[in-house]
């Protein structure tokens, strides 16, 4: 028998083998990437229509990561609330992120499924920020179709496609915002909802932080200083927003 026959058997057994491996690790891989196993509204990605400023904005994002994503540091995801970080927020924005070089990826009406078409569509690529600040879902939260584990869903989702696109990036995920002036079924829905996206934080890459007491006094009740509709801060919101928040960025921003 000479070698090629005498050695045949054990390279076709290696392989397979090897083959085999490889199969493993695609689903293995896979497994991570399963971002949602359920189906519904609130994870199923989809372009945000009826505003005519939404996919110019979307465009222009593309357009700045093309030309500076290798200096981004930071990101902020999510809804109207993150989007006023440019108006609202401006000076408070100004005097705590700049430093970092941020990124606003706030969408003015979005919902869950908005968001992860967004990331899903260039938002996060080619870009590598130490920290994503993630503050979505009270735009789902009024959705009378949707069941409080259905927007937990969506909101998990988004930490799971970011922890998948985004593998060096700390995630500091915020519990929804309390809204309404005093205690509501949708103020007492949000906390149902929060309660369950806390569960997604393993405190090495996403993290959780709920910032109820910033925004709710002693009683309950809600400011209209700090929120003049009871949904949307007011500078002053924001600067609460901010230095609630300081302490654990800063954290974020140095660990290795």
């Amino acid at each position: 028998m000479n070698f090629h026959n005498r050695f045949f058997p054990f390279l076709l057994i290696l392989h397979i083998a090897v083959f085999a491996g490889l199969v493993v690790s695609q689903e293995e891989k896979i497994d991570q990437y399963k971002i949602c196993e359920a189906s519904h509204e609130a994870v199923i990605p989809v372009i945000k229509t009826g505003r005519d400023w939404w996919m110019p904005r979307h465009d222009a994002i593309l357009a700045e990561i093309l030309q500076n994503g290798d200096n981004i540091g930071m990101i902020f995801i999510g809804d109207s609330i993150t989007h006023a970080w440019e108006t609202r927020g401006a000076a408070v924005w100004e005097k705590y992120y700049a430093k970092r070089n941020p990124m606003n990826l706030g969408f003015s009406g979005d919902r869950t499924q908005n968001v992860l078409w967004r990331l899903d569509n260039g938002e996060i690529d080619n870009i590598n920020p130490r920290l994503a600040v993630v503050m979505i879902g009270t735009n789902n939260v009024t959705d009378d179709t949707l069941r409080n584990a259905q927007i937990a869903d969506g909101i998990i989702a988004i930490c799971k496609l970011l922890r998948y696109k985004l593998p060096e990036t700390k995630i500091l995920l915020l519990g929804v915002f309390p809204r309404d002036a005093t205690v509501t079924p949708i103020r007492q829905k949000v906390a149902v909802i929060n309660k369950i996206i806390s569960s997604v934080a393993d405190n090495q890459w996403i993290y959780y932080l709920d910032l109820k007491d910033t925004f709710v006094d002693s009683d309950g009740l809600i400011s209209s200083e700090i929120m003049d509709d009871y949904l949307h801060p007011t500078e002053a919101g924001y600067l609460k927003w901010a230095q609630a928040m300081e302490s654990t960025v800063d954290i974020l921003w140095n660990c290795d």
